[in-house]
This record gives C-alpha cells, structure tokens and sequence, in this order.
C-alpha cells in the first residue's frame, strides 16, 4: 500500500432521476481519474435529489443489489480505484423509511465497508426552511472506519460533521483519512461548512475529504458546495466552487507524514479521559 493517496472529491448538482444522476457521478469520476486519482468520493444522495423528501423512498435498494450499487461496483472495477458512494438509500425493516449507507468499493469492484448515517438532520432554520430527515430515513448505530489500498478511511455523512465524538471514535479505530460527503443547505453552508470541515482535520491530525452538493435542486432546495480536500494541519489543499455546480477537486494526501506530525504535536495523546486523566498516562 503506497502511503501518498491521490483523492478526489466529485461535486454534483444531483436531481430527481437515478440514471441522469449516475451519468453525472460518472463523469465526475472520469475526470478525477484522468488526473490519476486512487480515492475517488462522491457526495451525499449523489444518486438522488427527489423532488420531495419521500421521493426517496422509491429508489430504495436492497443491500447488495440494484442500478445504484451495481454502477458503483462496476466503475470501481473498470478503473481500479478506491470508489465512495457518498450515501446510497437501502432498504432495511421499516416499509417507509431507508438508509443512507455510505458505501466503499475497492479497486476490484468488492464491496468493502458500508456505513449508515448516525445523525438525522432535523432542523428549523429561518425564514420557514426546514428539514425532517428522520422521516424517510433511519439512523445507523455505529462508527465505521475500512481498510482500503488508499489508506484507513473513516466514514461519516453530512450531519455527523456537526458532532465531534464520532469523529474521535474514527481515530480511534486508525482513521487516516475521514470522509465527509454531504449536502449542505446554501444557509448552513456559507455559515459553518468550512470552518466545521478545518475542525475536524485539526483537532484529530487527520486529512479531511469533503465532496458536497452544490447548486439548485428540483425541490428547489440550494446546496453550498465547496466541496474541500484539508489536510491534517487544516490546510486546504484542493476547493470545488461555492455553489458553482458539477466540479472536481484533487489533491495528493501523504498519509506517510502522519505519524511524524503526530509525534510532533501529540495532541491525540494529550486527551483527557471522562475521570481527567490523559489517554495515553496511567493514573498514580
């Protein structure tokens, strides 16, 4: 395994139908390959952006099965890459509610991780904007971080950037590189998206990889964008435009340097523990 992984992040402007959609990612994923990239990411509901929320429902796959997964496994395959679906809708025991599952493909098509998302994004925000995603989706119960030839990658979606502890849980597990694939609101976007993005690589010495969705949608709902690539200092390596449609960003993540860094500045180490001692420093 090569310790310099070379990521893209796909930004869409996803709509209402899967097959213009997987068109879309897959040019997206072309072009990310044609600058040589192993650790391809797509962003949350890359696959479907309905009209209304329960629109969802209908293009709901069985685990294993379906167009969505089928075009993941076979791009992942036809280029050798690492490929992340950023949230695919699966069924599960609930008739009117799915799961966002985050889905990692290695270079050979096989299916590596799956991760559902753990935070539902319930919220009101001004002037009437609100979402209920707890409606058509239900939450998964457990942090996730894989093994792939592009490095440990710890999985999160959208909402979960918003909550720190999943994220130490990722480090914890080895992550080198955490994925965030999203579709900020334009709102919460311009507001806390980068800044949440920087945070989350800085406090946990780790690289950040962000694909998000950025434009006008068929529900009429905007999306921010600026899908980023940081690095673990919180440096922004690679940008797609704010709100600037369909784009890719790449950059080379030298996940060799991690452990120097972290040597250097053992902040990981310096944790306290709930009772106030340091992670890594036996109480005496």
């Amino acid at each position: 395994m090569t310790e310099v992984t070379r990521a893209a992040v796909v930004q869409m402007v996803s709509g209402a139908e899967v097959s213009g959609n997987l068109e879309q990612a897959g040019k997206g994923i072309d072009a990310a390959v044609r600058q040589a990239a192993d650790l391809v990411v797509l962003p949350e509901n890359f696959a479907c952006m309905g009209r209304r929320e329960g629109d969802i429902l209908a293009v709901g796959e069985a685990d294993g099965t379906g167009p969505i997964q089928a075009f993941l496994a076979d791009t992942a395959r036809a280029h050798g890459i690492t490929l992340v679906g950023g949230s695919v809708p699966l069924k599960g025991p609930e008739p009117d509610r799915v799961r966002p599952a985050c889905l990692v493909y290695g270079p050979d098509g096989t299916r590596l991780a799956r991760y559902d998302k753990r935070h539902l994004f319930d919220v009101a925000l001004a002037d009437g904007e609100g979402y209920r995603e707890s409606a058509t989706f239900a939450p998964g119960d457990r942090p996730v971080t894989v093994t792939t030839p592009a490095g440990r990658l710890g999985l999160s979606i959208c909402y979960d950037l918003r909550f720190p502890e999943h994220y130490r849980a990722l480090v914890d597990q080895g992550a080198e590189i955490l994925l965030a694939p999203s579709a900020f609101t334009a709102t919460t976007g311009a507001a806390h998206w980068s800044v949440l993005v920087r945070a989350r690589a800085i406090e946990n010495l780790c690289f950040m990889v962000a694909p998000g969705q950025g434009g006008q949608h068929a529900s009429g709902r905007a999306t921010h964008g600026e899908s980023l690539i940081v690095n673990a200092w919180g440096e922004v390596q690679a940008r797609c435009p704010v709100g600037g449609g369909p784009d890719v960003a790449v950059a080379d993540l030298n996940r060799g340097a991690l452990p120097a860094l972290r040597a250097r500045f053992p902040a990981l180490s310096h944790r306290l523990t709930p009772g106030g001692d340091s992670r890594d420093t036996p109480p005496g």
